[in-house]
């Protein structure tokens, strides 16, 4: 939880340098969605009430870990003079995905969901 909580600070940061035009609130918008959803998502998880409803939000962080990454990408070409922080944020949020998905994976191994 706590990188996650951490990577979606990171991210607002980046988010504070993006120019003041329409692509880039968009961009903005969906980017900062994505990547807060993954550690709401995770704090949720914490609170579920059954190994399915754990499952789930597991699976819906890794789903906006995985959106994340677009973002991201599109990022990119709004803001090229961070480029070495968006590699940062797109190392991290993989690292992030890797994690959520092993977890998934041992979860469903312990028994069907």
């Amino acid at each position: 939880m706590h990188r996650a909580f951490q990577f979606a600070r990171n991210t607002i940061a980046l988010a504070d340098t993006f120019p003041n035009k329409r692509s880039a609130w968009i961009i903005t918008d969906q980017l900062l969605r994505a990547a807060m959803s993954i550690g709401a998502n995770i704090t949720e998880a914490q609170a579920a009430s059954s190994r399915r409803d754990f499952a789930n939000f597991l699976h819906h962080a890794l789903k906006s870990g995985n959106e994340t990454k677009f973002w991201l990408a599109l990022a990119k070409d709004v803001a090229p003079s961070e480029l070495v922080i968006i590699e940062q944020l797109m190392k991290e949020v993989g690292e992030l995905t890797k994690i959520l998905g092993a977890s998934i994976s041992t979860i469903k191994g312990k028994r069907e969901i």
